[in-house]
C-alpha cells in the first residue's frame, strides 16, 4: 500500500514560496488502479513526481507498505518496485530498445520475450528491437516503448503521467487494453494514472480529483465519475475522448 500523509510541496517564486501541493493525504491499495485527475495546473503531475522521488516534499511523509520512503532517492524507490512513465519520455542515445527492456526486467531477455513486450503496445517488434532510443523515434513511438518498459518491470507500483499524450487513436485504444492486461498479469501491483480522459477514468477502481494542490474528491469510480460528468465544478476534467 502507498500512503501519503499530509504531503506538501512548494517552489520559489520571485523570492517567495509558492505552495503547489497542500497537505495531501491518500491511500492507494495494492492491486488497485487509481486515476488522478483534475484541472490543469492543479498539482497532479507534481504529486506523481513526489511519489517517485523526482521532487522532495517540504513536509509530510510517503510510505510504501509501511516503510517511510520520504527521503529515499529515485534509484532506491525504483529498487523497491516503483516505476514511472514520463509525460515526455526520455531519450537515451546509444541505448537500444532491447537493452532498455532487459534493464527494466532485470533479466537477460531473449529477443522473443522482448518482442512480446513490444507487440503488446502495438509495435512491430522486428522494426524496433535494435533501434536506438534517440531522435529518430517519434514521440508516440517513444511513449509506447516506455510503456513496454514498465510492463517488463512488473512493478509493485506503476505511475503513468498522462500516458495518452502524443499518441494516435489506435494507440489510445490499445493503451486501454494494456492497462487491463497489466492488472490481470500483476494482480498485486498498483497502477496510478494521471489523466483527463474519460475512457481512462472508466477503467479506474478509484478516482482522485486534485484541485489547487488539494484533494477535492476521492473514492470509488462509481461514486466520483458521475459527478465529473454532470457538474460544472471541475470544468475541463473530462474532455471528449481522443
Amino acid at each position: 500500500m502507498l500512503e501519503l500523509e499530509n504531503l506538501s510541496f512548494a517552489v520559489s517564486d520571485e523570492g517567495s514560496e509558492k505552495e503547489i501541493i497542500k497537505g495531501v493525504s491518500l491511500k492507494i491499495e495494492n492491486g488497485k488502479t487509481v486515476v488522478i485527475t483534475g484541472p490543469n495546473g492543479g498539482g497532479k503531475s507534481t504529486l506523481a513526481r513526489l511519489i517517485m522521488g523526482i521532487e522532495k516534499p517540504i513536509s509530510g511523509r510517503i510510505l510504501l507498505n509501511g516503510r517511510d520512503i520520504t527521503d529515499l532517492s529515485v534509484t532506491e524507490r525504483a529498487k523497491m518496485g516503483i516505476s514511472f512513465a514520463f509525460q515526455q519520455p526520455v531519450k537515451f542515445k546509444g541505448l537500444k530498445v532491447i537493452d532498455l527492456l532487459r534493464l527494466a526486467s532485470g533479466k537477460r531477455l531473449s529477443v522473443g520475450d522482448a518482442c512480446e513486450y513490444l507487440s503488446s503496445v502495438g509495435l512491430c517488434a522486428r522494426d524496433y528491437i535494435d533501434r536506438e532510443l534517440n531522435a529518430s523515434l517519434s514521440g508516440g513511438e517513444l511513449k509506447r516503448i516506455e510503456i513496454a518498459e514498465i510492463i517488463a518491470r512488473n512493478s509493485l507500483l506503476s505511475i503513468f503521467d498522462e500516458p495518452e499524450a502524443g499518441i494516435d487513436l489506435w494507440s489510445f485504444s490499445n493503451l486501454i487494453k494494456v492497462f487491463g492486461e497489466m492488472k490481470k498479469n500483476n494482480p498485486d501491483g498498483a497502477v496510478v494514472i494521471i489523466s483527463h480522459q474519460e475512457r481512462i477514468l472508466n477503467i479506474a477502481d478509484e478516482i482522485v480529483v486534485i484541485r489547487n494542490g488539494k484533494v477535492a474528491k476521492a473514492g470509488r469510480k462509481d461514486e466520483i465519475l458521475p459527478s465529473l460528468m454532470t457538474t460544472e465544478e471541475l470544468v475541463g476534467v473530462c474532455p471528449k475522448n481522443v
